[in-house]
């Protein structure tokens, strides 16, 4: 019986994503944020109407769906994409991400948070949302400079990010554990172990995989070194999403005979991140909304800052004119799904605190997915003019 009723709710879940996908385009609200709210109305923060063993297969597709998101972005790390991007594009998404984590870290820290709090939420700032960028500068019909820049950041950032927010939690484990050794040798191992694992898979899956069908990988090679990379990770405890974004970069630079070695992983995504995000709304408790409503407030409008200091300081490094500079971290506002999924990766490695983290996070991603699309529309404007 428990097994009927989950797949009973997977498949209402699934058309009831396809009918808030085509709600969201008609209002304009981002899908991520419908799922969210979702989740939050069917779970158990109102309705509760979820089969209780639907929540214990979260332990399969949240990590399955957060190694396909990295190894996409690890897809995005080749020496072409990187060179087509320019000096412009790396300089203000090496700053931006580097400022969003400094700033965001340091001011909650400042107004009473723990350090290694503050560290996690800090690294989690780095996240972007790269569909809602997309979407609104393609709806505006913008081109030139701006536009461009604004595309090629988005979809680098989040590598840096995750990189990031891989540092952020092993500098995180040393401040809370109370023996600093271990500690530090449990970080390094984490994340030694997760780079050495993806290179173990990549390597071999560079030169195997697009063979079958030349030029690119089946279906089934693509969710094959997904699943791999995932599950070795989980077993032997390193991170699974350093591990599926070093697989996809050794790939993607080293399989010369691909032509688009992620074309598959694409059609697959959707499905388990919706089940993902529909479960970070389902977790989501009322009275923790409550409680860290001031750290959410404080995280909102620390980001916004960042976003504009970082997107400022790094115009200016790469050279680009003031106006354009002012309204590059404008352009970068939204926060998606990849924040969410680092607060899940961190409230597994610090139970005590992932009721926060997750919240928090939950909280400024609807925030930020609803004002953020407008936010880049008016930087759009006011820097290209129609």
């Amino acid at each position: 019986m428990a097994n009927s009723e989950i797949l009973i709710a997977v498949g209402i879940l699934f058309l009831a994503g396809l009918l808030l996908d085509k709600v969201g385009r008609i209002v304009h609200v981002p899908r991520v944020t419908l799922l969210i709210l979702l989740g939050a109305v069917v779970g158990p923060p109102l309705l509760d109407w979820l089969p209780h063993d639907f929540n214990k297969s979260d332990e399969f597709y949240a990590p399955t769906a957060l190694t396909m998101v990295a190894f996409l972005l690890g897809g995005s790390l080749s020496p072409e994409t990187l060179k087509s991007h320019g000096r412009e594009i790396m300089i203000i998404s090496l700053t931006l991400v580097a400022v969003s984590v400094a700033v965001v870290a340091t001011g909650l820290w400042l107004i009473g948070l723990p350090v290694g709090i503050a560290v996690l939420l800090g690294g989690m700032s780095a996240a972007t949302d790269p569909a809602a960028t997309h979407d609104v500068i393609t709806q505006a019909g913008a081109k030139g400079r701006f536009a461009t820049n604004l595309l090629g950041i988005v979809a680098i950032d989040d590598a840096w990010g995750l990189l990031a927010f891989s540092m952020a939690m092993t500098l995180a484990g040393i401040m809370v554990d109370q023996n600093a050794t271990m500690a530090l040798i449990h970080g390094a191992t984490e994340v030694g172990g997760a780079i050495a694992l993806g290179l173990a898979i990549g390597l071999p899956a560079a030169f195997l995989t697009g063979r079958i069908k030349p030029g690119e990988p089946t279906l089934i090679e693509a969710i094959g070194l997904v699943f791999l990379c995932a599950g070795l990770a989980l077993h032997f405890q390193v991170s699974f999403l350093l591990t599926g974004m070093v697989c996809g970069t050794t790939i993607v630079n080293l399989a010369r005979h691909h032509d688009r070695p992620f074309h598959e992983i694409e059609r697959i995504e959707w499905p388990f991140m919706l089940l993902f995000f529909v479960m970070a709304g389902a977790s989501l408790k009322t009275g923790n909304l409550m409680e860290v409503g001031y750290i959410c407030i404080a995280y909102f409008i620390l980001r916004a800052f960042a976003r504009l200091l970082g997107g400022w300081a790094g115009g200016r490094l790469a050279g680009l004119p003031h106006h354009e500079s002012r309204m590059t971290g404008l352009g970068l506002m939204p926060q998606a799904g990849v924040a969410i999924g680092m607060a899940l990766v961190a409230s597994e490695r610090f139970p005590e605190i992932g009721e926060l983290l997750l919240a928090v996070a939950v909280a400024s991603t609807i925030a930020f997915e609803l004002i953020g699309p407008f936010l880049t529309q008016t930087a759009i404007r006011r820097v290209s003019p129609a």
